[in-house]
């Protein structure tokens, strides 16, 4: 049986269609959510993609947080869906409170596009497991809202707990709190970074290295084996 992954499309959803062909790639059939619908259509796992919903004119993933998708959405990543927040769907999942803390706009004040190195922290999630922990990667990075931050309570015990997903190496790009590129919740199953895997998954794209499929072959993998 081919696991199915939904992608969820917003208003102002740019990477929607990159994000399907990545999981395609990977071997698993993507499926398409539109945002006002609470069903889910039976999906395994569910990707929230990069770009700007509502304009981001409230708070980037302010507004999408209450589309009705998110409703079932919600329920079902508490009871153990596996979700992928890029970017903006990073943003949604912590206006959710799927994860925590919030994203604000980058200390320098401007869009940031580069080619971004990271390092994997934790390859034990539901998206992460085919890295290894230390691993170095290049990831495209592009956001204008990419800075992560938290209380210090939040973030010692995000460390402590070995939630830190990914951090960003060389260069912090948005003045995001301890380098925090991604984090996971306490289950595994929920992961957002601001890094767009989706844009790294062909030679002929993005960085031209191959460095984002594994998050698509993790999943692909933990759902043919569970």
């Amino acid at each position: 049986m081919t696991a199915r992954i939904g992608v969820v499309t917003f208003p102002g959803s740019l990477d929607d269609r990159d994000t399907q062909r990545a999981i395609r790639l990977a071997g698993a059939e993507p499926v398409a959510l539109w945002h006002k619908d609470k069903d889910l259509k039976q999906v395994d796992a569910v990707v929230l993609p990069g770009g700007f919903s509502y304009g981001d004119y409230l708070r980037a993933g302010a507004i999408s947080r209450f589309s009705p998708v998110m409703e079932t959405l919600i329920e079902q990543a508490k009871a153990g869906l596996p979700v992928l927040g890029i970017c903006n769907g990073f943003q949604v999942l912590t206006e959710a409170h799927l994860l925590p803390g919030a994203m604000l706009g980058n200390d320098h004040l401007h869009f940031v596009c580069r080619d971004q190195k990271l390092r994997v922290e934790n390859a034990s999630t539901a998206w992460t497991s085919d890295y290894s922990e230390g691993q170095e990667i290049f990831i495209p990075l592009k956001n204008m809202d990419g800075r992560y931050v938290a209380d210090e309570y939040t973030l010692d015990k995000l460390e402590a707990e070995g939630r830190v997903a990914f951090r960003y190496l060389d260069v912090n790009p948005n003045g995001s709190l301890r380098d925090i590129a991604g984090i996971t919740n306490e289950a595994g199953n929920v992961v957002g970074l601001m890094p767009h895997p989706e844009h790294a998954t062909e030679p002929l794209i993005g960085t031209g290295r191959t460095d984002g499929l594994p998050f698509f072959t993790s999943i692909l993998k933990k759902l043919v084996n569970a």
